[in-house]
């Protein structure tokens, strides 16, 4: 059942995010919601590892939840289920898209489609921000403005958007960078 289960919301995922692997992010957290196989401090951390390593982002997330709640066989089935409307939407469109191109419709659907994507991209977007940079929690809590800030996180958060402006270095290098920043101040209440 687990198997079947984690077949469906891979295959949800990869069905809907249209505009690639962080236009999953808002799916990944109503599979949180739902299964509780893992939390949004996870997620986050699964979407740093994702980010840092090769390959699409979405198959990475699928084949960690998958390996973290069903094994090897888990992540197998995650990420085939993440992978599987992909391969089916090109093999339809590769068919089709060209007799189409011009069709005042599908050049409709392909524009809403577009718009679809940058809502998904900065919906994922905020929800990294909070996640990273907000201490909502803490601020509901005490209600101090100042509180609602990891200012840890936002001053390299800054300082290394800055760097990046400056120094032209492979993104990998910051990457490194903010890992060991974040071993050596312990950052993340480690």
């Amino acid at each position: 059942m687990l198997y079947l289960e984690l077949f469906y919301e891979f295959f949800k995922a990869g069905l809907f995010a249209i505009g690639g692997g962080l236009a999953t992010l808002p799916f990944l957290y109503d599979i949180a919601d739902k299964t509780g196989w893992y939390s949004y401090e996870q997620l986050a951390d699964m979407v740093a590892v994702s980010e840092s390593t090769p390959g699409p982002i979405g198959v990475n997330m699928a084949t960690y939840v998958g390996f973290e709640s069903g094994g090897f066989p888990g992540s197998l089935v995650a990420t085939i289920g993440v992978v599987t409307p992909s391969v089916i939407v090109i093999f339809i469109v590769s068919r089709f898209l060209n007799r189409f191109a011009e069709n005042k419709r599908v050049q409709g659907v392909l524009y809403g489609l577009r718009a679809a994507s940058v809502a998904l991209i900065s919906a994922a977007c905020f929800l990294v921000v909070k996640l990273s940079l907000l201490n909502v929690p803490l601020f509901l809590e005490g209600g101090r403005i100042l509180d609602l800030f990891r200012w840890e996180a936002v001053l390299l958060a800054v300082l290394l958007y800055v760097a990046m402006k400056k120094v032209k270095l492979h993104p990998a290098v910051f990457l490194a960078v903010s890992a060991v920043i974040g071993i050596v101040f312990r950052f993340g209440g480690a």
